[in-house]
């Protein structure tokens, strides 16, 4: 009886170390890739001459920024407050300013759909994507054209 008690303690204090490891884990791969991207958008707001490339640490202000890279209004933003048809426009825009971001900096605009990559549905094809998004980010930001 003992002898299951005490068994039945590892397997739960291990899985409560192991959830707690994943949880860490996945808190510092999504920090990591929001440092990335926020020094990767500042590289390209710099290239682009803009006023203020430190809003790219600023979540929802980082969107309004690629908005006004791409050549729309910063108060577009404020579509993602409305549900579904809101997000749905801001990724569209987001999308067209970044194929614009990219061709003003002489790169091939179609790069900006590879994000879309991320969207279908098998777990395999989004970790491709999402790696393949920030290796051209990486490059559009740091890259010699």
């Amino acid at each position: 009886m003992a002898y299951e008690q005490f068994l039945q303690g590892i397997a739960g204090g291990s899985f409560a170390t192991l959830t707690i490891g994943m949880i860490i884990f996945s808190l510092l791969f999504v920090l990591a890739i929001y440092i990335y991207t926020s020094l990767a958008l500042i590289a390209i707001a710099k290239k682009k001459k803009y006023k203020y490339p430190w809003l790219a640490w600023i979540p929802i202000a980082n969107i309004a920024m690629i908005l006004q890279l791409g050549g729309f209004h910063w108060a577009l933003v404020f579509l993602i407050l409305v549900p579904i048809v809101g997000m749905l426009a801001i990724l569209i825009l987001s999308i067209i300013a970044t194929w614009r971001i990219y061709e003003s900096l002489k790169y091939p605009g179609w790069l900006a759909l590879v994000p879309l990559i991320g969207m279908i549905p098998f777990p395999a094809a989004s970790f491709l994507g999402m790696i393949a998004s920030l290796v051209i980010l990486g490059v559009v930001a740091w890259g010699k054209k």
